[in-house]
């Protein structure tokens, strides 16, 4: 198949990790593949060691009609059977580019976030202007086909998902995957150290951004660590990534006698080595929250979770086997949890091995591009009676 993956972005992030990794297990499997993305971004040169093919967007311009321009034209020189986006912001931009093209390709586009889309346009006509909508977790499609309503929630964005209208037969489920073959568990006492941190000593941490008004829940990681720190003085936890609530999250730790015991590290580029340095990825997500792949990074390096059951995250492990499970917005039962994998070395080296062999069972790279490239195959297997393609 001829396949064009289109990205404006490429920024970072797990949306654009995934779109490159998608790119790469469909070109692996023979099918040629084509990247319409601009050349000047934070992850161009991560498509240039992927070795993609690179199709170069012009500006976006007034109405994005630049980006537009360029992608209908990439479609037409190169044939596309299939044009799939995966940012929310590309939604339009490529069916208008599909359409514009005369070459009437297959229009593919994954939701990589756990809500509906914001305008009341997308949710009443999107689902008849795309031949398949991938959603990235059975949470997602449920979303999309039924709405999610927590009225109670003291998270806005939470309160109501509304559904989409149209033929819920277009959403298909995908979940993602990672490359077991770079996060695997190795030696990191270097970065231990870099950290201060000592052998006999069992590091939480939390991965990921902390913009305001929430984050990912660092406040109520801090919160739990600061109920367990002294019964568990072995214990240190680490807040990694950036954000703007960097100031908000120094303050908690002083005000909750921290200082040594908790700390923000800085943003580490080297994911899987940052994972084999922790003891336990802790994921207290208070938001919205897909199919967050930061879990299976930690399981694939041997690293037990410590989650809350937020959206797509209680998708992706069993409570007990491969980690813990614990309700949204309960400082307390994250600390329990935390101070039972604490207090259990055996227990932890148990969940972090049958973990791994979740991951290599179920969510990896390749069987994400097998997922796809059947969703793909069934838009050709259907269309073939009436002969299109």
């Amino acid at each position: 198949m001829r396949i064009l993956q289109v990205n404006s972005m490429l920024t970072g992030g797990g949306t654009d990790d995934q779109c490159l990794r998608l790119a790469h297990g469909l070109a692996a499997r023979g099918h040629a593949v084509w990247l319409a993305a601009p050349e000047d971004r934070e992850l161009s040169p991560r498509v240039r060691e992927l070795d993609l093919r690179l199709l170069p967007t012009e500006r976006e311009g007034p109405l994005k009609l630049g980006f537009i321009r360029s992608v209908a034209r990439h479609c037409r020189e190169q044939g596309v059977e299939i044009l799939h986006a995966h940012h929310g912001r590309d939604i339009w931009p490529a069916i208008l580019a599909a359409r514009w093209s005369g070459v009437r390709p297959w229009v593919v586009l994954t939701r990589h976030l756990a809500k509906s889309p914001s305008s009341w346009l997308s949710r009443r006509f999107l689902l008849s202007q795309c031949d398949r909508l991938i959603a990235v977790s059975e949470f997602v499609a449920r979303v999309l086909r039924e709405g999610v309503y927590e009225p109670e929630s003291p998270v806005e964005e939470r309160r109501a998902r509304p559904p989409l209208r149209g033929d819920p037969r277009r959403i298909v489920v995908a979940q993602g995957g990672i490359d077991p073959l770079r996060f695997q568990p190795g030696d990191a006492s270097d970065q231990r150290r870099a950290w201060g941190l000592e052998p006999h000593q069992v590091a939480f941490g939390v991965v990921g951004g902390y913009d305001l008004p929430r984050g990912k829940g660092q406040r109520e990681f801090l919160q739990a660590a600061a109920a367990i720190h002294r019964r568990v003085p072995d214990a240190r936890f680490l807040i990694l990534g950036r954000g703007s609530m960097a100031a908000i999250l120094q303050a908690d730790i002083e005000r909750l006698g921290l200082r040594g015991i908790a700390s923000l590290a800085p943003y580490c580029h080297d994911m899987p080595r940052a994972m084999n340095a922790l003891d336990c990825l802790v994921h207290p997500q208070v938001a919205t929250d897909a199919f967050p792949t930061v879990i299976l990074e930690a399981m694939a390096c041997n690293k037990p979770v410590v989650a809350t059951r937020c959206d797509g995250a209680p998708e992706q492990f069993r409570d007990g086997e491969h980690g813990l499970l614990v309700p949204m917005e309960d400082p307390t039962a994250l600390g329990a949890a935390m101070e039972r994998i604490a207090g259990d070395a055996a227990f932890r080296a148990r969940l972090g091995q049958d973990g791994r062999r979740h991951v290599l069972a179920h969510f990896t790279l390749d069987l994400l591009a097998d997922r796809v490239l059947a969703i793909y195959e069934s838009m050709r297997a259907e269309a073939e009676p009436e002969g299109r393609g």
